[in-house]
């Protein structure tokens, strides 16, 4: 049977398309509980979707390879309809049917997975034009709803979504070290960039005999007592996967280079801190 798409369509295949060439297999799930993503892996999604849908999919229509390309090796291209059950985030009007296109992983068999019927957490965004059209924002934008999950993307989405999140990190404006009259005492301070232009810096402690510890300040005033956030929590998120790896060179302001050396030293510590960005 012939069938005919109309051209948003192509549209949503090319978008997929290139999102998709990089794709790898979803982690599966362990036998003794489900293994969700990261919570670096969710923020970035929740941060970049207009659209946080909770759906179930009516029907899956698995397309050709004439009809996917750019798809990745061990992927299979599919044209969803899916019923709206909730929408988590997003403020325009959303039709109670979306179709959209996915891209997901064929099982260890070389099959296609069976999608009818499931209940899933979409990330996406509007379809100009297209009401009851979708389109998913990026690699793991489909995910197999589970409480769990379902729980921590509200959590998240709460979070970036609030008066006062911490804003997104774009780079280092300055950084400096200032000795003190103790050998080995000093504090390094670092003020970042944002994509709001709201102030956020931070504040590294050293002192003879302790341990060097570190904060966060979010405005203009330095407050040295917030301390270092927990990880697993938006400001962590946006320090751990917005910093750059390193110190640029021409935000040290420093004339004395055993400064600018501890400046970076201090910078790498809160880095370490940190931990990666999963």
């Amino acid at each position: 049977m012939n069938r005919t798409f109309p051209a948003i369509f192509y549209c949503a295949i090319a978008l997929t398309a290139s999102l998709g060439a990089a794709a790898k297999p979803q982690q599966m799930q362990a036998q003794t509980g489900p293994v969700l993503p990261s919570y670096a892996t969710l923020a970035r999604q929740v941060t970049s979707a207009p659209l946080i849908i909770d759906a179930r999919i009516r029907k899956a229509d698995r397309l050709k390879a004439e009809e996917s390309p750019g798809l990745a090796p061990g992927m299979t291209r599919f044209l969803v309809e899916a019923d709206v059950s909730a929408l988590i985030r997003g403020t325009q009007a959303m039709a109670s049917r979306i179709t959209y296109t996915a891209d997901v992983p064929l099982n260890a068999k070389g099959k296609p997975p069976k999608l009818a019927k499931q209940r899933v957490l979409l990330f996406a965004r509007t379809v100009p034009g297209r009401p009851a059209m979708v389109q998913l924002t990026g690699l793991q934008s489909q995910m197999n709803w589970l409480p769990e999950l379902d729980a921590q993307v509200r959590a998240i989405t709460r979070d970036a979504l609030a008066a006062d999140a911490p804003p997104a990190i774009t780079g280092v404006g300055n950084a400096f070290h200032v000795p003190g009259s103790l050998p080995g005492e000093g504090e390094t301070q670092v003020f970042l960039q944002t994509a709001s232009g709201a102030p956020v810096s931070l504040q590294i402690l050293r002192r003879p005999g302790e341990t060097t510890r570190w904060s966060v300040s979010l405005g203009d005033i330095v407050d040295e007592s917030a301390g270092a956030p927990r990880a697993n929590t938006f400001l962590w998120y946006r320090l751990a996967c917005g910093l750059p790896r390193t110190l640029p060179a021409e935000a040290v302001e420093s004339d004395d280079a055993q400064n600018a050396a501890k400046a970076r030293e201090d910078y790498q510590f809160v880095l370490r801190s940190l931990g990666q960005c999963a």
